[in-house]
């Protein structure tokens, strides 16, 4: 099925960590996930990062170099190009890794942070792209630098749920990627776009407890579903 992306006026696409694994990221949660592997209370919490933040920070680190190694599939293009065509496109996207950004896409919500980016607790954020760190102390006030990433017991970034709550809630064409529906505030989002009226899309090559919202469901992975859903014919 393709679908005439010029028929609707604002397009939302909601992508979680399955969007992500198909290019060889690790998930954090599901099968073969990071936190199966290492104890989130060492590695993913303020407490942890009180107690040892270079250990944290070597931590991100390792994260990011693997990050580095793998490559925005299919799928992201095929956004990223349908952005270039459709100015209604926007991302709301629970990924950290910045893959979309790094497969062309601009306009994306990140609801749990990037792993590009460091916080310091008086001077902000800062971008910080590469391998490791550039430094681990804010050079301003000697603060350290933590990860600017949502973990576990932290509250999200209200204005970013406030933004991808509005844009999902204006959203006609809501098409759901890679995210088992699960975790809130983003499980709320297929019902907030179904109350809207929007056309409501679900890519997953497994069924979760939120399907049956959607009006069509593709039951493949991204990398293959999203370019055939998104031809070129279907943006003019």
């Amino acid at each position: 099925m393709k679908v005439t992306t010029g028929d609707y006026r604002n397009i939302v696409i909601f992508t979680g960590a399955g969007m992500s694994a198909e290019s060889g990221v690790p998930t954090y949660r599901g099968r073969g996930g990071i936190w199966h592997q290492y104890n989130w209370e060492e590695y993913a919490c303020q407490d942890a990062f009180d107690r040892d933040p270079e250990k944290v920070l070597k931590f991100h680190e390792l994260r990011r170099k693997l990050i580095l190694s793998c490559q925005p599939h299919a799928g992201h293009s095929a956004i990223a190009e349908l952005e270039k065509h459709h100015p209604g496109v926007v991302v709301v996207t629970q990924n950290i890794d910045g893959m979309h950004q790094r497969s062309g896409s601009k306009r994306v919500i990140e609801l749990h942070g990037n792993i590009w980016r460091l916080r310091c607790p008086k001077h902000g954020v800062l971008e910080d792209i590469g391998e490791a760190y550039r430094r681990h102390r804010c050079e301003h006030c000697k603060s350290w630098l933590r990860p600017d990433v949502t973990w576990f017991g932290d509250m999200l970034n209200h204005d970013v749920v406030d933004e991808a709550t509005a844009v999902i809630g204006s959203s006609n064409l809501f098409i759901s990627v890679g995210t088992s529906g699960v975790v809130w505030p983003a499980a709320g989002y297929p019902q907030i776009a179904k109350n809207n009226g929007a056309y409501c899309i679900e890519i997953n090559p497994e069924p979760n407890e939120m399907s049956h919202l959607y009006d069509l469901t593709i039951r493949e992975p991204a990398g293959s579903a999203l370019p055939s859903l998104f031809s070129m014919a279907s943006t003019s």
